[in-house]
């Protein structure tokens, strides 16, 4: 009751008249005691001098909201002698000045307050802006530092153990590629900092994502440091008689193996820095061992020589452990199960099957509609394959429904129109990748769980020239393609967090 008496009593003087000075200093005080007895109901409006108006000695708040417009006519807030007038750091003095035409702007229209309305002042063309933001960017209750959001008692509320973990908070909802187009950014060249004067025959990432090797017909072995930005040059290897035809690192990352058209071949030990020419093998007659395959264990290389034979290398030792054959030539090899199949293809237009274990061939079949087979490509969980023909036609096989009999292909892409001379999987098997050498810009990237070509890739204006050689990133964030240029172009597949 009493603070009800108060405030009627401070609302009955609302719209003070002409006293005398005694009696408004003295209903100054009892003011001034009413508000530290039960506090005013608005704030001091900021900003304001009092000392503007001679006899003003209340002021009241006309920056509150619809929701207390009906007390701005009822209450306001006495202004004490000791209060030092305040005003704004800085005025914009051209905001009084300046005239706005709200009507001529589509999105200024919906800060009309009337239908017809068209030109405001730069002053009310703030306010109003800042009042469209507070509207549509209300407050949030977690954001104030004195809201309870979450309630202890909740036994699903246990957030203490956010912080005691590296784990990231926000997970990707799925791994899922999508088809049609694919998310990728152009990076610096791997090989920018020493370009190759020869066309590019093999790029590969190290199994630590961050290595890459490079070689070509310009006899060199160079290493880069990949991190996209610039691509540091670690070392380069002159091999003065043999034109690089292929390079790669062993799957365990120890060595690198480097061969050309000669009778012999190279390895490079990683850890001791340490180049070791081998060869000619003992018993073979081979004038080129440019193209080979190293076993996912590491144990094998596996070398193609003359007239449908397979060459078996150790890793360990060099030295040849076995051959393998086929009725018509041999042109390309692939592993599968870890190492203990391999797989191969050639002029009779077939797929062989052969078992590393009993040195044997368990299954032949024909790849439909190829004459000459020229290229192989085996996903990384060995569930399905893919074989390139010389005509540009690229089929995909389910391995466990060819070797049963069902000689039908998953898939026949018939997006390339010349020879196919590289096919390569990424590392969970949803991009397979089929270029040829013989024609600019010759390369796809097919959506494989769709088998459907991405439709922004290549690049246009012929970017990639004549693609030759390509390899993805272990983690399958990065992507490295050499061309007949000497260039080894590196792409960033935003899809993938990891390289």
């Amino acid at each position: 009751m009493l603070q009800e008496t108060k405030i009627s009593e401070n609302l009955s003087i609302v719209k003070p008249k002409k006293k005398k000075r005694e009696d408004k200093v003295a209903e100054t005080e009892m003011k001034k005691l009413e508000n530290v007895l039960f506090g005013s109901l608005y704030p001091v409006e900021f900003g304001k001098n009092i000392e503007e108006e001679e006899d003003a000695l209340f002021i009241t708040d006309r920056s509150a909201n619809s929701a207390l417009s009906v007390y701005e006519e009822d209450a306001a807030i006495v202004a004490t002698e000791d209060l030092a007038p305040r005003t704004p750091v800085w005025v914009d003095e051209e905001e009084a000045k300046t005239n706005i035409n709200i009507s001529k702007v589509n999105r200024l229209r919906k800060i009309r307050k009337e239908e017809d309305e068209k030109i405001i002042s730069g002053s009310e063309y703030v306010s109003r802006l800042r009042a469209h933001h507070m509207k549509l960017n209300p407050s949030t209750d977690w954001a104030r530092p004195d809201s309870h959001v979450y309630n202890s008692d909740d036994s699903d509320g246990d957030f203490d153990g956010i912080l005691q973990t590296t784990e990231d908070l926000v997970v990707p909802g799925s791994s899922k590629l999508l088809p049609g187009l694919l998310e990728y950014s152009r990076l610096v060249d791997a090989n920018g900092q020493d370009p190759s004067s020869g066309p590019i025959n093999s790029v590969q990432f190290h199994r630590n994502g961050q290595l890459l090797l490079t070689g070509g017909l310009d006899k060199k072995l160079r290493f880069f440091q990949i991190d996209g930005k610039r691509n540091t040059k670690i070392q380069s290897i002159f091999v003065d008689d043999c034109p690089i035809r292929k390079a790669s690192f062993t799957p365990d990352g120890s060595q690198v193996i480097l061969s050309g058209r000669r009778k012999f071949f190279y390895s490079f030990d990683l850890v001791k820095a340490k180049m070791d020419k081998i060869g000619p093998l003992v018993g073979r007659e081979e004038k080129s061992l440019e193209t080979f395959e190293i076993s996912p264990d590491s144990k094998t290389i596996a070398f193609i020589g003359n007239e449908g034979y397979i060459l078996l290398v150790s890793s360990k030792t060099k030295e040849l452990i076995g051959t393998l054959k086929m009725n018509g030539t041999a042109r390309a090899l692939t592993f599968g199960n870890d190492g203990q199949e391999l797989v191969a293809t050639g002029g009779d237009g077939q797929i062989y099957h052969f078992d590393m274990r009993s040195m044997s061939c368990f299954h032949k079949g024909v790849d439909e509609g190829c004459l000459t087979g020229t290229a192989l490509g085996m996903s990384p969980k060995g569930n399905i394959f893919a074989a390139g023909s010389d005509s540009g036609i690229v089929n995909v096989y389910n391995k466990e429904e060819f070797l049963g009999g069902n000689r039908k292909p998953m898939k026949r892409i018939e997006n390339l129109t010349t020879k196919v001379d590289f096919i390569k999987f990424n590392c969970d098997a949803q991009i397979l990748a089929i270029c040829s050498s013989m024609k600019k810009n010759s390369m796809k990237l097919v959506h494989v769980p769709s088998f459907t070509v991405f439709s922004n890739w290549p690049p246009a204006n012929k970017a990639l020239q004549f693609p030759r050689c390509l390899d993805f990133s272990p983690g399958g964030g990065m992507m490295a393609l050499g061309n007949a240029a000497g260039h080894v172009l590196l792409y960033k597949l935003n899809h993938y967090r990891h390289a």
